[in-house]
């Protein structure tokens, strides 16, 4: 059961870890904890399922990674599993997910995102990807940003409380 110091903790770590040498007790002084009581509370919170999971935002454009592409593909539907897990294991792939597909105008099922230094990079590591997995005869469109977006995870709790006005029908 949460209570209201486990949401003033989530609010304190939802945008990222301070970047010190002990970013939990730098955390613990802010909610006023213990560093001991904030690791234990985050994974008590983790273990309930209510924070799924850490994970770290990477700026891959400060890195040099400027060729970013989201390649989408029509895969057979009974073969979506097994291809994605094998996608999924190249060191160079960043994410890769099934969604269902959109009629005719969008007959895509399995994307992956791929970060590379250059167009050709990127191109090249598709082209292993076709032949590696057999997707040659699949239907596939690259999608190369254009743009960057702020980059963050999901935002859940505000550090103030809001006040609701009560709803009366």
């Amino acid at each position: 059961m949460t209570d209201e110091l486990d949401y003033q903790l989530i609010a304190a770590v939802q945008a990222g870890l301070p970047i010190v040498a002990r970013p939990y007790a730098a955390i613990a002084e802010q909610v006023g904890m213990t560093e001991q009581e904030v690791i234990a509370r985050l994974a008590d919170l983790k273990s309930q399922g209510l924070i799924k999971r850490w994970g770290v935002v990477v700026k891959h454009r400060q890195l040099g990674y400027r060729a970013n592409a989201m390649i989408v593909m029509d895969v057979p539907d009974q073969k979506v599993a097994e291809i994605g897990r094998q996608i999924g294991r190249y060191s160079f792939v960043n994410l890769c997910y099934q969604r269902p597909r959109q009629g005719d105008a969008w007959p895509y099922n399995l994307y992956c995102m791929i970060h590379g230094k250059s167009r050709d990079t990127v191109l090249r590591q598709l082209a292993q990807l076709v032949d590696a997995c057999g997707l040659s005869a699949c239907a596939h469109e690259v999608l190369f940003s254009r743009r960057c977006f702020k980059q963050r995870g999901a935002l859940y709790r505000q550090a103030e409380p809001l006040e609701l006005e009560a709803c009366h029908g």
